[in-house]
């Protein structure tokens, strides 16, 4: 199975790491580790596409629309 690939981006700083995905804005937070700044990544990744998600489905509510799978090729 093919995955979409994302680019995390760690910064060390004094309180410990600040952590973003470039390619979506929003998905950003911070970790004493750099293990948590990971897993916390992961999980503002998923609040973000959730939100996302939620505002689309009310911006479209009643109106005809078709939604698909997008399959992206690996880079």
């Amino acid at each position: 199975m093919t995955q979409m690939m994302l680019t995390a981006v760690y910064m060390k700083v004094r309180e410990g790491y600040i952590a973003f995905v470039e390619e979506l804005p929003g998905a950003n937070t911070q970790g004493e580790t750099l293990s948590e700044a990971r897993e916390n990544l992961k999980e503002a990744v998923s609040m973000v596409l959730t939100a996302n998600r939620e505002i689309s489905e009310r911006s479209l509510e009643g109106a005809e629309v078709i939604r698909e799978v997008l399959h992206l090729p690996a880079a």
